[in-house]
């Protein structure tokens, strides 16, 4: 089953000085923080915050790119999470509706989302391993991102 998420917020672990970006349920009280790399994250602040660089990024070539063949992001899924990695897919659709999945990191796979204006989605099942797997590592409580409740709200 698919859950979609949103752009929660965008922070910093404290722990590790690494960025986190914040997935929150659309219509659950669902959170999912996924740890990604700086220039990743800064990919994904630039478009949230709709700053135009002067000159196209790799996640614009590529949406430009998508959109130039005739095939449009239909939405991105964090599709397992296996080892402490996170996977997703990218679905682009052409215009007789044929899907083409793409394997993807998550962190680029939001970038390109946010850029096409798609739908992010996660399985149900990521979001089972993720919240099992910060409930049974006590010896971690300190190193896991606070309630939602007490995360900043960084992104409207």
């Amino acid at each position: 089953m698919l859950v979609e998420v949103k752009i929660g917020a965008l922070i910093m672990d404290p722990n590790s000085n690494s960025p986190i970006v914040v997935l929150k349920g659309v219509d659950s009280d669902t959170v999912l923080p996924i740890w990604v790399g700086a220039f990743e994250a800064n990919a994904i602040a630039l478009e949230i915050e709709k700053i135009v660089p002067q000159r196209p990024m790799t996640h614009d070539l590529i949406r430009n790119l998508i959109t130039e063949i005739g095939l449009k992001v239909s939405r991105v899924i964090i599709s397992d999470l296996r080892e402490n990695t996170f996977y997703a897919v990218i679905e682009l659709t052409d215009e007789d509706g044929k899907v083409l999945t793409i394997d993807a990191r998550p962190s680029d796979a939001i970038a390109l989302a946010l850029r096409a204006d798609s739908a992010i989605f996660a399985e149900q099942k990521v979001l089972d391993i993720s919240s099992a797997s910060t409930a049974s590592e006590p010896d971690l409580e300190s190193e896991t991102p606070p309630p939602a409740e007490d995360w900043p709200d960084l992104i409207g």
